[in-house]
């Protein structure tokens, strides 16, 4: 018995089968990015409080802090961070008269390490390397002086994804490899920063 379909029915029928196919595996990969699973890009902003540690905490208050950070997943595994970071931090030390401030901005970049199977909501711990400017603000009678210092960011957070928004809660706490800007003030200027802060965000 000879066919009823015509060659070019045929034809037709593979070439929408092939376009039907490829329009699945393209909507798939499509809802692989947003999920966060590859080629994940988010942009996010920051904001918290944080604080000194160490002989240094004895000299601060606690102050607001900021950023905006751009985050590329190329893994659901891993993940890379660079980013602007700024705090103002009260100055209380009872030699001074009045009470000056302590206004940092700076820069890094971080490396994230996060479990492969989860997306939506993914946990993450995180270190990297940067550098900011301490901007002493205020009447410090020589005791303070404005100084740049390179840093260690240790971070741990969780962040959740969900279409084109991610948010997130994580905490930093950044090892200072300098603190020139208390060298005159006191003898122990062993310290870090520690800071808190929820994340706000879009995905690409």
């Amino acid at each position: 018995m000879r066919s009823s379909m015509h060659p070019r029915g045929t034809r037709a029928a593979t070439l929408a089968l092939a376009f039907a196919t490829l329009g699945t595996a393209g909507s798939a990969a499509a809802q692989e990015r947003r999920d966060g699973k590859r080629g994940d890009l988010n942009v996010f902003l920051r904001g918290g409080v944080g604080d000194y540690t160490g002989g240094l905490g004895d000299l601060t208050s606690t102050g607001p802090a900021w950023g905006v950070t751009l985050n590329i997943q190329p893994t659901t595994f891993l993940g890379f961070e660079v980013g602007y970071e700024g705090s103002r931090n009260g100055l209380t030390d009872s030699r001074l008269l009045e009470q000056p401030s302590l206004v940092r901005q700076g820069g890094s970049a971080l490396v994230k390490v996060s479990p492969p199977f989860l997306t939506t909501v993914r946990p993450f711990v995180g270190a990297g390397l940067g550098v900011s400017h301490m901007n002493v603000r205020g009447p410090v009678e020589d005791l303070y002086q404005s100084d740049t210092m390179p840093e260690v960011p240790l971070a741990a957070g969780v962040e959740f994804n969900r279409g084109a928004l991610t948010a997130g809660i994580r905490t930093t706490y950044r090892v200072l490899l300098s603190e020139g800007w208390a060298d005159r003030a006191v003898e122990d200027t062993h310290g870090g920063l520690l800071d808190a802060s929820l994340t706000l965000g879009a995905r690409f």
